[in-house]
């Protein structure tokens, strides 16, 4: 089952301006080896909070020892600032990430680097594929 808890955040200052997080709906999803709960950033004064900094102090807040398994996303800032929530993942290790996490979001961090193909390439090995049957349109579709 899942284990529920909450944190309340601590105070960080960077530059005089202070941002606070505070964490809600802790949740301990074992079968995705993560932790995952939604983030409220406090920042008043402030326009936004980079994630970077976000990771850095949720890393210190849970004693993360690899910050490189926190994914955050989602984040949208109230109307007026000074609040913004989002969602936010701390997973086992790194391996579990790039298992179960998207790759665009594994991207973003750069976990996983994206095959470019030309729009061209895709469609010419789409219809050379549509004339092909069975073991060889396999073949085909499964070559990178």
């Amino acid at each position: 089952g899942a284990r529920h808890r909450e944190f309340v955040g601590y105070l960080f200052t960077m530059a005089d301006k202070a941002c606070r997080i505070r964490t809600r709906k802790f949740i301990t999803n074992r079968l995705m080896q993560r932790k995952q709960f939604v983030i409220d950033v406090l920042h008043p004064g402030r326009p936004n909070v980079p994630k970077s900094e976000i990771i850095e102090k949720i890393a210190k807040m849970y004693d993360v020892k690899d910050p490189e398994g926190i994914i955050v996303f989602g984040f949208r800032t109230q109307f007026g600032g000074g609040k913004t929530t989002g969602f936010g993942l701390i997973y086992d290790s790194v391996v579990a990430a790039k298992k179960f996490e998207h790759k665009y979001r594994l991207a973003r961090v750069n976990l996983f680097n994206h095959e470019r193909k030309s729009r061209k390439q895709i469609k010419e090995r789409k219809n050379r594929a549509k004339k092909l049957r069975g073991g060889k349109k396999a073949a085909l579709t499964t070559k990178k």
